[in-house]
């Protein structure tokens, strides 16, 4: 069996965060800027987009097509979104009731579509269609994110060279999820969105995504431990 980072991909809720984590809706300090950001300061803007670079930028490794990648970095990406969010800033109190998070993410995410189609020549279709399926991002494009990811683990020298063959069956693998699974997958153990986070994105309920959640992982586990070469996954 070829040896990979064992990745921690486990089952269950995280534990409760703390009140000045900027995931916790409790956050006294996002709570002040989100009062700020309604009044149009553009500062306090900065100040939350500052907070959440990190997992924007995270979404943006996760997401971007290495072609892409070639001409354009995450920082690139979060500078033009950056600018639209200055844009943008008079919806931010209708927009960004649910998490200023999402908010931003959304706008990152429009960002991201549109260059890829400027620079990959990607088929045009409208925004409103784009963003409404998946969050943003169609079923194809977040299974190969998946696969890019979970490839990219595997470390050892025989790895790289059988890393073609073992990404078509995991490709193959993950074709035989639902297009609202993978997604789910993406958005709450590779994104690290929180389950309220997730379910403001996919437009369902938290109870609805959580259940998904614990169930695609399950099946992402089994997928995994089906195919040569991937460890089987620790439980947490």
């Amino acid at each position: 069996m070829l040896n990979r980072r064992r990745a921690h991909v486990g089952g269950g809720e995280r534990r409760r965060r703390p009140v000045n984590d900027p995931r916790s809706r409790s956050d006294p300090e996002e709570q002040a800027l989100v009062r700020r950001i309604i009044r149009g300061d553009t500062e306090a803007l900065a100040a939350l987009f500052a907070r959440h670079r990190p997992r924007l930028y995270r979404m943006i490794q996760f997401r971007l097509d290495p072609k892409l990648a070639a001409r354009l970095d995450p920082d690139d990406i979060l500078q033009e979104a950056w600018l639209r969010a200055v844009d943008r800033i008079g919806s931010f109190v209708t927009d960004a009731r649910g998490s200023p998070f999402v908010w931003l993410r959304m706008i990152v995410v429009q960002t991201l579509i549109d260059l890829h189609r400027r620079h990959l020549g990607a088929q045009r279709r409208s925004a409103q269609r784009e963003q409404s399926r998946l969050g943003g991002f169609g079923g194809d494009s977040t299974s190969l994110s998946l696969t890019r990811h979970l490839i990219g683990q595997l470390t050892s020298p025989s790895a790289a060279a059988m890393r073609a063959e073992l990404s078509q069956q995991l490709d193959a693998a993950l074709a035989t999820m639902s297009d609202i699974d993978r997604e789910v997958l993406a958005l709450r153990h590779f994104e690290e969105l929180t389950n309220q986070e997730t379910a403001l994105v996919l437009g369902m309920s938290e109870q609805a995504a959580s259940a998904r959640y614990v169930r695609a992982l399950a099946r992402l586990k089994k997928i995994l431990e089906s195919i040569p070469g991937f460890m089987p996954l620790q439980e947490s």
